[in-house]
């Protein structure tokens, strides 16, 4: 099971700053419930998955507050996904549950919350704020809340944000019976640290960001544990699993994005420093616009970008050396209509992930999406073929309110 000293940490940073304000509060409350399935082309590779088709239901609320004299804003997001097959999956999260102060030019915030970092479009490279769980995806989009103290400081030559971190969220995976995962199950509940203080130690980091003309320029520096775990295989019980292990690290990065007429330039950055390693890693490229095409409101963006990473082939991230390629159409109707297709090249091992994603509203209060994705390996040293009987298409529809 999950510790749960961060979010006991997060109710108490909450409660403490409702129980002292002495303003009246303006609430807010909206919402989506949604219904997402899943239809896997081939049988799952490992004897656990036994399934073909998926459904999985999640439900995440939104609740704000603010004072009257708006000085003081409360937020709190939960999160609940029930699963037809992976009870890894079916799991409940406090996304987002913080308090807000605004004073002329500086904020502080406190409490669980989502922070992003970064540009770039097929990869992420330099947000490390927030855990990923693993278990809604492989792309590392859904991210955990932190337990954190935010101080963000408004300067005319940038915005510089003070980081202080207690409590570390280890991240989730897939169970056996789930799709979406390697031979060997994590053994998340066997996870060890490299600090003393193991998930509870108290992670540091500054970041400062500014816009100069066409250029939004970010850099930060972060010092506490490593989001990515090290899996290694370990028999306990009698079976073969993955035992996680997170080292303390140092990352320095960059991310900067220049808006040059119809072009979107994107570049990040990281040098980043353990005891067992240190690596330099990018993700660059750019995005064109074609305006109005055909005359119409539709606008096409086609997308390129590359990922690069020092360690090459040793690297426990899939863009160590990946050339990526994507287009989005945005019709600019009243749906809200979009299209994002994209095709990521492996350059050392020959592999492919193509993906489509398509959504489109129905109303005020309905979405429905449609995505589908494909994997293509046949280099047994690259980790994506364990993904290679996963590929699919899924069905979401979402209910607002």
């Amino acid at each position: 099971m999950e510790r749960s000293t961060p979010k006991r940490l997060a109710a108490l940073c909450f409660c403490t700053a409702l129980a002292g304000s002495a303003y009246a509060l303006e609430m807010d409350a909206t919402g989506k419930v949604t219904l997402e399935g899943r239809a896997f082309f081939d049988d799952g590779a490992y004897p656990e998955q036994s399934q073909n088709s998926n459904l999985s239901v999640t439900i995440e609320p939104d609740l704000y507050w603010e004072t009257d004299d708006r000085n003081h804003t409360f937020y709190f997001k939960p999160f609940l996904r029930l699963d037809q097959h992976d009870d890894e999956r079916t799991h409940a999260d406090i996304r987002e549950l913080s308090w807000t102060y605004y004073q002329g030019d500086w904020e502080l915030r406190a409490g669980l919350r989502k922070v992003f970092w970064g540009v770039t479009e097929f990869q992420h490279l330099v947000d490390v704020i927030n855990q990923t769980d693993g278990v809604e995806d492989i792309d590392n989009e859904e991210k955990l809340g932190q337990p954190m103290i935010n101080l963000s400081l408004v300067r005319d030559w940038g915005i510089v944000d003070l980081y202080l971190l207690p409590g570390f969220r280890e991240r989730t995976f897939a169970g056996a019976d789930g799709r979406l995962r390697g031979p060997l199950v994590v053994a998340t509940n066997e996870a060890e640290y490299e600090s003393g203080a193991g998930d509870h130690h108290t992670d540091v980091a500054v970041r400062w960001s500014h816009t100069i003309d066409a250029y939004d320029i970010g850099a930060h520096v972060f010092h506490g544990t490593n989001r990515d775990p090290i899996l290694s295989p370990r028999v306990i019980n009698g079976q073969t699993v993955l035992v996680p292990y997170y080292e303390q690290m140092t990352q320095f990065g960059v991310d900067l994005q220049a808006t040059l007429d119809s072009w979107l330039w994107k570049a990040e950055v990281l040098w980043r420093d353990t005891d067992r390693e240190d690596y330099w890693a990018t993700q660059a490229g750019f995005e064109y616009t074609f305006y109005g095409i055909n005359e119409s409101d539709a606008d096409l963006g086609v997308l390129l970008e590359y990922g690069w990473d020092e360690r090459g082939t040793d690297a426990t991230s899939p863009f160590q050396n990946d050339l990526s390629l994507g287009a989005r159409l945005t019709l600019n109707d009243a749906q809200s209509s979009e299209l994002l297709a994209g095709i990521i090249y492996d350059l050392d091992y020959d592999s492919t992930t193509f993906q489509i994603e398509a959504s489109r509203r129905l109303g005020a209060q309905w979405k429905v999406s449609l995505d589908l994705r494909y994997f293509d390996a046949n280099d047994t040293r690259d980790p994506l073929t364990a993904f290679n009987d996963d590929s699919h298409i899924q069905l979401t529809i979402e209910r607002y309110f």
